[in-house]
Formats: C-alpha cells, sequence, structure tokens
C-alpha cells in the first residue's frame, strides 16, 4: 500500500459577478410582473402574492454577499430567471469539460506536473450536464490523460467523496495520480425566481490532484484519512431527471430544480457534520484542538459557526475555519475545495486540517490532512 498525498489544487472562477443588490433588484421586478399577472387570482385569495426580497435578509440568512457565474444577463432578466447558454454541436467541448479543464490544468501546474503524470479523473459534481458520454472522459481525453475516467454525484459532498475514491486507488496501486474535478455550474439548475433560495448558489470548478506520496512535490498535504456516511433525506432535492420527460412533467415544475427544507436541513445536517468530524479525528487518534484548520462546505455562514462550535467547545475563528461564502456563494461540492485552496499556504509543516463537506442524501465527507 503506498502513502497518499493532495499535491496540489485547481480553481476556474467564472467571468461574470452578481451582486445581492444587482440579485435583489431583478428579482424584485420579477415579482411585481408576476403578482401583476395574477392580480385577480390573488384579489380571489387561489393564490398567495410573491413577497419581495432584500439585501438585509440575503446577508442575515446566509452571510453571502455575491456569486460568479458563466451568465448573468438571462438570471438578471426577470422575465427568463436562469442563465442564457448557446447549445453547442457536439464537435466543440461541453461548457463543463471547459472549465474542467481550465481547473485541471492550474492544478497540474501548481504540482509541476503534467497529463501524463495522471492515471484517473473523476468528475465529481452535484449535477452534470448530461448523462453520458461522461463529463470526466471528456475532460480526461481534453487534458490527454491516458487512463480512465467516470463521472459521480453526492450532491453537495461530491468533491470529498471523489477524493477518497481517488486516495483509494493511489494507495492500492491502481493509479499513480487522479485528479478530482467538480465543474459546479450551478446556476443551470439554480431556482431564481424563489425568495427562499434565490441567493444561494455561484458557479465555479475546482480541481485536486491526489498522488503517491513519494510522486508528491514538497510542501503537499499526506491524506492521513478520509471517511464517508450518507443516510437518505428528502429535505434537499432536485427531481429532474430522464424520466421527467416519460411523465409528462412542466420542466417549470418547481420540484425539477433545487429545493430545500431549510430550517430541517440545519437542525439535522449541524450534529452529523460536527459527531463526524470528532469521530473520524478519535478514529485517527486526535482531538479538535490538534487541528489548525478546518475547511468546511460554503452553504451557510450560521451552519458553519454552529458545526465549528459542536467540535471545538467554543466560536472558532475566521483563521480556523476561513470562509469564502461571502464572495462565491454556495458552490455546491466545489466549496471546501475553495476554502482549502485559498486558505492553506500558511500551514506549517506536521499541521493537521480537516476538509469537511456535507448536502443533499444527507451525504457527509471528510478528509484529514498533514502537512509535509
Amino acid at each position: 500500500m503506498h502513502r497518499v498525498a493532495i499535491s496540489s489544487t485547481g480553481l476556474f472562477t467564472p467571468p461574470e459577478v452578481i451582486t445581492n443588490e444587482e440579485l435583489v433588484a431583478s428579482f424584485n421586478q420579477f415579482v411585481a410582473l408576476d403578482n401583476a399577472k395574477y392580480a385577480a387570482e390573488i384579489a380571489a385569495g387561489t393564490r398567495v402574492a410573491l413577497t419581495e426580497s432584500n439585501v438585509e435578509f440575503i446577508e442575515k440568512a446566509s452571510g453571502i454577499k455575491r456569486r460568479y457565474v458563466m451568465e448573468k444577463s438571462g438570471v438578471l432578466d426577470p422575465h427568463r430567471m436562469r442563465p442564457l447558454f448557446t447549445a453547442r454541436p457536439d464537435t466543440e467541448i461541453s461548457l463543463m469539460a471547459e472549465i474542467g479543464v481550465k481547473a485541471a490544468q492550474a492544478a497540474l501546474d501548481a504540482a509541476g506536473k503534467t497529463a501524463a503524470d495522471v492515471d484517473g479523473v473523476i468528475c465529481a459534481a452535484a449535477n452534470m450536464q448530461r448523462p453520458y458520454p461522461a463529463m470526466a472522459v471528456e475532460i480526461q481525453t481534453a487534458l490527454g490523460v491516458q487512463g480512465y475516467g467516470f463521472d459521480m454525484n453526492v450532491a453537495c459532498s461530491s468533491a470529498t467523496f471523489g477524493i477518497e475514491q481517488a486516495v483509494n486507488a493511489v494507495r492500492t496501486g491502481s493509479a499513480r495520480a487522479v485528479l478530482v474535478i467538480s465543474p459546479e455550474i450551478t446556476s443551470g439548475h439554480h431556482a431564481w425566481m424563489d425568495r427562499d433560495c434565490h441567493f444561494i448558489f455561484g458557479d465555479v470548478c475546482t480541481a485536486v490532484l491526489v498522488e503517491r506520496l513519494d510522486l508528491a512535490p514538497p510542501g503537499s498535504f499526506e491524506v492521513l484519512g478520509a471517511k464517508l456516511l450518507s443516510t437518505f433525506s428528502n429535505n434537499i432535492r432536485n427531481n429532474n431527471g430522464f424520466m421527467s420527460r416519460a411523465e409528462d412533467r412542466n420542466p417549470e415544475d418547481r420540484d425539477q430544480l433545487f429545493r430545500q427544507e431549510g430550517r430541517k436541513v440545519f437542525k439535522e445536517v449541524c450534529p452529523m457534520a460536527a459527531e463526524h468530524i470528532t469521530g473520524h479525528l478519535a478514529a485517527l487518534g486526535m482531538e479538535p484542538a490538534q487541528v489548525r484548520r478546518f475547511w468546511l462546505h460554503q452553504a451557510n455562514l450560521s451552519m458553519n459557526q454552529l458545526i465549528s462550535r459542536k467540535v471545538l467547545g467554543r466560536d472558532a475563528s475566521r483563521e480556523e475555519a476561513p470562509v469564502i461564502l461571502d464572495e462565491f456563494a454556495n458552490t455546491a461540492s466545489a466549496g471546501s475545495i475553495i476554502a482549502f485552496h485559498r486558505h492553506q499556504a500558511d500551514i506549517q509543516s506536521g499541521e493537521v486540517g480537516v476538509i469537511c463537506s456535507f448536502g443533499a442524501g444527507y451525504s457527509i465527507g471528510s478528509v484529514i490532512v498533514k502537512r509535509l
């Protein structure tokens, strides 16, 4: 068995930004149009009028101040409320694959490696652009990786679940190195017209290079352990899929996009995540006080504060549990990896950190690493 390291990470940041102020202005225009359209039903009491949003509500509820998106004009169009993408012919690289290649190349460059050093690609994301061919195989081929690729979806835990699969492949010797890539174009499956969640998501792509420790560059992070957990819940769900067509479903039906029971998720996931982290550390003979940094899933600021408080027995500082949520919003599986990418340069040799994600499923994944 080989010892395994995370050698590097890569980040692709989309070209456009939507501030909370822009988002609220657009959403409130949509509300006015919708309420005018259904004025008679609202007056008759057969339909509930939509409520406007505001910046203060968004920032208090989530801690989010802005988000990056691949295309903003369609999102901010009150008559459309979704991104405006142009369909690409099959002869061109897919949008998810394109940003996956960019993040992956950044990770390779950071480690001083090339595609020839990699044997596998895992595309781990909350939503795939298509069922097949696998996005991972398209990314693998575009990069020039000679090996294999496959897609996996465990919602917001996809990246940590993917890292665990990559670690196992490298540890057993079936691969020298594996790229775990998370192209999260969340804007395509987000309900921009729902006040309770219209502010939550943003687009991004991350990449993590997992390889044999003896091949990793100086300053890499040894993977001490990875632990996964899942248990079924309907509290975060998206019913869109190939069977919707056979069921004659309207693609505009609310359940065909992201939806959640936010209060239930908060109440149930926070203690689960805290218990998962402390249990994983204990299994490795460590205490939370020995951890220099917690790179947590970036879904909601209050969730992260509560989880870190339960783990540490006190409030965590921003240095101990860094936040990127205010800039990127919730980027599904990529959030904890962005936090790791942005906030690991100051970790000293021998210091330990925890990468942890949690989301629909429910699913929780943790990766404990030590700086070499």
